[in-house]
């Protein structure tokens, strides 16, 4: 589940350019590009998008104090700019894991501050659960645990808070198919003929868009029509949905207490339609030591004022934090 939308929340840090980037070659098909921001000699924090597939966005640097943190942004394989674009080969949440693992290693960092929202929860609480040791804290926005419960809720369940978009959603597809409408499209996401993947891409992605803010957003919903975007996200989502995103039903939850002494902060919009709060609500039980954040006043996107806001005060807790510890 992606995140994006260019309306930027006024406590952002200013716009920043990177020190250092570049392509880490992760094995005969995969190129994944990263990026360094902020202080050379900081706080390291390690940014996960969402999707899977959507990759990052320069704003995405903008949570973070540039003058504490050092400030990790990467394209997770497939999405963005890493290369090939919306490639399935080799591609699975374990290899995600390896490949933050490979960039900890390339760039010299010891441990690191994980932020991720929406599927970026997913894959930071996947990766601290097998490098708790390698966490100095979690910031987690937008809790999405890739349950068949959750599956069936972005495919169909949304229609009742959203039907206009659900049923465009729906639409893209012939009537006979829409019984299951992952693997219809599925077959047309995976389809070699730009003619066929990319309006089905295009579908799924501003259907996502569509929904992700608590009040219409025309620019998220454009953001998310965009070619890249679409292809990227569309596809590896379908991808990893209709694999059970290659990990055991239930085992984020089912390992969740391999975090219990990492400081983690969950921030959670009430009115999440992408992502429903029950999620999140089902990790806090679970996990009652990380400090839980409810937004009263948002959906899903991290670009909504009440969640950005919470997100860049837990970046300032964490900056404290590590502070009081050197």
């Amino acid at each position: 589940m992606s995140d994006h939308s260019r309306a930027i929340c006024s406590e952002l840090y200013p716009e920043i350019g990177p020190f250092n980037s570049g392509l880490l070659r992760l094995d005969d098909l995969h190129e994944m590009y990263w990026e360094e921001c902020g202080n050379p000699h900081g706080a390291p924090v390690v940014f996960l998008h969402g999707g899977p597939g959507a990759g990052s966005a320069p704003a995405h640097r903008r949570f973070f104090d540039p003058a504490h943190y050092r400030i990790i942004v990467y394209d997770q394989r497939g999405a963005g700019r890493s290369r090939p674009l919306g490639e399935l080969r080799n591609n699975t949440t374990p290899l995600l894991v390896q490949d933050m693992e490979r960039l900890r290693r390339h760039l010299g960092v010891q441990r690191w501050l994980v932020f991720g929202g929406s599927w970026g929860s997913t894959l930071a609480i996947a990766y601290a659960i097998n490098h708790a040791d390698r966490c100095t804290g979690l910031i987690l926005r937008g809790i999405f645990l890739c349950r068949k419960t959750e599956i069936d809720w972005f495919l169909y369940g949304v229609r009742n808070l959203f039907p206009e978009a659900w049923a465009e959603f729906a639409a893209a597809i012939p009537e006979e198919e829409r019984g299951d409408l992952l693997a219809a499209y599925y077959v047309r996401l995976t389809d070699p003929d730009p003619a066929l993947h990319m309006p089905a891409a295009r579908a799924w992605s501003i259907y996502e868009g569509s929904c992700s803010t608590l009040l219409a957003s025309p620019e998220t919903v454009a953001y998310f029509a965009s070619d890249v975007v679409a292809l990227g996200l569309a596809r590896i989502e379908a991808h990893y949905f209709s694999h059970d995103i290659f990990l055991p039903e239930n085992s984020l939850l089912a390992n969740i207490g391999k975090l219990r002494n990492i400081p983690s902060v969950i921030v959670q919009g009430r009115y999440d339609a992408v992502c429903p709060i029950v999620t999140a609500d089902d990790l806090h039980r679970a996990w009652p030591e990380a400090r839980y954040i409810t937004v009263p006043d948002a959906g899903h996107s991290a670009w909504e004022p009440g969640i950005c806001a919470e997100l860049v005060k837990a970046a300032e807790r964490f900056k404290i934090l590590e502070r009081k510890r050197g």
